[in-house]
């Protein structure tokens, strides 16, 4: 169970939406309870009355008093259930909430190279089934567990009130016995095959979505129908187990709903004996077995819940350990920035696992306000060198630090919406007039200027509305909009053709005057304005 902990600990920071779902959960349980038996009571002294009527006997009954409390419990089953209902389902939409924002937290701290051991296929199950595996902890598995060990004292006591402390004992036994088939044995029959099944639909998720980026090139090979017949193989296998599963599961489902119909056989057996004696009336000793019978519907809830449990530790192992915060198992040292320097890099050595390093025992110290421009070729780690200074990547030896900074990185991100929400991601609150000063920089005010939504223009999926250099000039625009004191740029001018560069760079020299900028690229001709250059790999 180790592997919730962090999970759990996150739920219960919300007690009191909780406790509030959990009181909603146990007055629908006991107005379901309280109807039942006090209908079965009802019934049974109507019925008696009549026999004595019949047999012209003095009898009376109160129809008022019972059937008022019937109507009670019938509108407050149906209330407090649509209320339950509707709380909890928004209980557990802010507990999603939670999961993801300290899911995405994690993902954030972890370094990039960590994040790239995983394919794109697996980070889209974690972020999907694995965090759908987390929500309902509450609502399917914890509330309804503790409900139903509550609900079995209250009958317990209720027994020993009504009948007798032996009888009462012997109830709790037979609902105990069915407590644990309902959960512990079902958790101990299914947590290995739940757990299998969970990695199986992961694998066989990743399988389809690899078939289909690559169904194309399975085409050319002629491999379509055989991959197809190998994909079908693996969802029998998957299948199997869930039958398996769902098997066991039912089992333990109806030998706990048997020992709940033997509790309220046991109790009007036995209070039978205690009715011959003249210690209870008949409407009373059907009251017991009938209150017992409603306990069906809450412990119906737990042998799906405990079945699926091991799937549930199977995903949030996952998440704990592909979101884990340290970048492959070395920690970041921590270094102190010298006054006036905005970077200092101290015998630093970048490598990816099971690769050699990309440069070893890296010094460099930038001063505040300097422009440093690194040149290298393809693959001398260039973009590797900047992840580092930005953060994103944990040197395998040596330590960075360097003040808070913008990063503008090789690939162009663009998000499908506008332009105006595109480049306030970099500064939130720059006005309109700022935006257009900045595109005029990067030579996008007349493009957009033209356009009927001007700011407001739509850039389409990944900005498919614009050409490569557009799209380039565009993320430029937003990393020049950050306020933050140092600027990392690896390739600003991709795609931007010679006459365009000059003109971005004469303007951005005015633009980051007094700001530190370190720039890279592969010719000194794609670099802006630098006060020194430093080679790569010579």
């Amino acid at each position: 169970m180790s592997e919730l902990k962090p999970w759990l600990t996150l739920i219960y920071q919300r007690p009191g939406r909780l406790f509030v779902g959990a009181l909603l959960m146990l007055a629908a349980l006991l107005s379901g309870l309280g109807l039942l038996a006090l209908s079965g009571w009802f019934i049974t002294e109507t019925a008696l009355v009549g026999v004595l009527l019949a047999a012209s006997l003095p009898a009376t009954i109160n129809l008022y008093v019972p059937g008022g409390g019937i109507r009670f419990f019938a509108v407050s089953r149906t209330v407090s259930r649509y209320v339950e209902r509707l709380y909890n389902h928004d209980t557990v939409l802010l507990l999603l909430t939670d999961i993801r924002v300290a899911l995405f937290r994690k993902l954030a701290a972890a370094g990039r190279g960590q994040r790239r051991e995983l394919t794109g296929a697996q980070w889209l199950s974690r972020l999907t089934s694995d965090v759908d595996a987390l929500d309902t902890l509450y609502l399917r598995l914890i509330a309804p567990t503790a409900l139903a060990a509550f609900v079995a004292l209250l009958l317990f006591a209720l027994a020993w009130i009504l009948f007798d402390v032996r009888i009462a004992t012997g109830v709790a036994l037979i609902l105990g016995i069915a407590f644990v088939v309902a959960t512990i044995g079902v958790y101990a029959r299914t947590a290995r095959i739940a757990a299998r099944q969970s990695d199986q639909q992961e694998s066989l998720r990743m399988a389809v979505v690899e078939h289909l980026e690559g169904f194309a090139e399975l085409t050319a090979a002629g491999r379509v129908g055989k991959h197809g017949a190998w994909l079908m193989r693996q969802a029998h296998q998957t299948a199997t187990e869930q039958v398996k599963a769902d098997s066991r599961t039912g089992w333990h489902l109806a030998g706990s709903n048997l020992l709940i119909n033997l509790s309220a056989a046991f109790a009007l057996w036995a209070g039978f004996e205690l009715f011959r004696a003249g210690a209870i009336s008949g409407p009373v000793l059907v009251l017991q077995p009938i209150a017992l019978l409603g306990l069906a519907e809450v412990y119906s809830m737990l042998p799906e819940a405990f079945g699926k449990l091991g799937a549930t530790q199977a995903s949030a192992a996952r998440l704990n350990r592909d979101c884990r915060s340290k970048d492959f198992e070395d920690v970041r040292e921590a270094i102190e920035l010298p006054s006036g320097a905005a970077l200092l890099a101290k015998d630093l050595t970048v490598k990816y696992p099971e690769h050699a390093p990309l440069f070893t025992h890296f010094d460099l110290q930038v001063a505040t306000g300097e422009r440093v421009g690194i040149l290298g070729h393809s693959g001398s780690g260039k973009s590797s060198l900047a992840d580092t200074f930005s953060g994103l990547l944990t040197p395998s030896s040596g330590a960075s630090s360097s003040l808070p900074c913008a990063y503008l990185t090789q690939k162009t991100v663009l998000f499908e919406d506008t332009l105006r929400a595109n480049l306030l991601l970099g500064a939130p609150d720059t006005s309109d007039a700022q935006l257009w000063r900045v595109l005029e920089m990067v030579d996008l005010a007349e493009r957009f200027g033209s356009e009927r939504d001007q700011l407001d223009t739509w850039l389409g999926s990944s900005g498919s509305r614009l050409s490569g250099g557009e799209a380039r000039r565009v993320v430029l625009a937003r990393v020049l909009l950050s306020p933050a004191p140092l600027l990392i740029l690896d390739e600003p001018f991709t795609g931007v053709d010679a006459p365009t560069r000059e003109k971005i760079t004469k303007q951005m020299d005015i633009w980051l005057e007094g700001r530190t900028v370190i720039s890279l690229a592969h010719g000194p001709e794609a670099l802006p304005g630098t006060d020194r250059v430093i080679h790569l790999g010579v």
